[in-house]
């Protein structure tokens, strides 16, 4: 899946859907034909996938350089953000189906330490997560203790915020 499968031979990566999703197969021609058709969608699609470059690149930092606390604030605030900007969410939270287990999986800690991080934002005011919602409290707070700086995903002006 993904647009490096089409182009490449093989995928380097497997996906696992948490909610309900539909895939359609794509040959490497269809999106080649479709580029040379529609020129503005092959930019949007080449934006697209620098996008998600620098979304890797900004999650490997967050590895490396950010502790557990951090990290997990950076992780809800940015998924906070791009799911506003699709009108799923808003400034004050989301729905979240990702559970303690799929949370520690993609912040590479373990799912006993992501409660103990969870339940230290709750605790300084700063976010809950519960029960397939994430209710920010102080989304200043939570990007300031994530030193969170979105410019990476390039869809809003981070004044808003």
């Amino acid at each position: 899946m993904g647009l490096r499968s089409v182009l490449l031979r093989t995928s380097d990566h497997s996906f696992a859907a948490v909610t309900e999703i539909a895939v359609a197969e794509i040959s490497a021609h269809q999106v080649t034909e479709t580029f040379q058709r529609w020129p503005r969608l092959g930019a949007a699609v080449l934006w697209a996938a620098s996008r998600d470059e620098a979304m890797v690149v900004e999650h490997l930092v967050n590895l490396g350089r950010r502790d557990a606390l951090q990290r997990t604030a950076h992780l809800l605030v940015e998924l906070g953000l791009r799911l506003e900007f699709v009108g799923l969410g808003t400034a004050s939270g989301f729905t979240c189906p990702l559970n303690q287990y799929l949370l520690a999986d993609a912040l590479g800690l373990t799912a006993i330490h992501v409660n103990r991080v969870l339940r230290a934002l709750r605790e300084r005011n700063l976010v809950t997560v519960r029960g397939g919602e994430v209710v920010f409290h102080d989304l200043a707070g939570v990007r300031a203790l994530s030193d969170y700086y979105g410019g990476y995903l390039d869809q809003i002006d981070e004044s808003e915020h």
